[in-house]
């Protein structure tokens, strides 16, 4: 069970829509804490950010997608991992070391060169998403 007290690691994007990239990505975090919280941008019908206007998935099926990634590596909503939908977030700020890390995560050229745009392109031409 999801433990809201434990150490957890925090994942916040549009996941427009989620692909192998962020499943290596959670499969990191994991890793870390044992449960990770991956927070939602709210985005739809909205820019989220300089080239980030394009966000055709709404909260319902951001959350599909995520839990049908997950669930293909056996990861279990509300045990691995909860999803939260948030403002749409565009800066972090901190004052000092608060307790917690910023940490970017390298991966090889292929996982690293996926991208949700193609993907989203991808599904226009085969007429999967409008």
């Amino acid at each position: 069970m999801f433990d809201w007290k434990k150490p957890t690691v925090q994942m916040l994007g549009r996941w427009q829509p989620w692909h192998d990239g962020h499943q290596a990505l959670f499969k990191r975090c994991i890793l870390k804490t044992g449960q990770v919280i991956i927070q939602v941008r709210d985005v739809e019908g909205a820019s989220g950010g300089i080239g980030q206007d394009d966000n055709p998935f709404d909260w319902d099926e951001v959350c599909k997608n995520i839990e049908s990634g997950l669930s293909k590596d056996g990861f279990s909503r509300g045990v691995d991992y909860e999803i939260m939908l948030v403002p749409n977030i565009t800066n972090i700020s901190y004052g000092r070391g608060v307790g917690y890390a910023f940490e970017e995560e390298i991966f090889d050229e292929a996982t690293h060169s996926i991208s949700a745009t193609k993907i989203r392109e991808n599904l226009r031409e085969t007429g999967k998403l409008k």
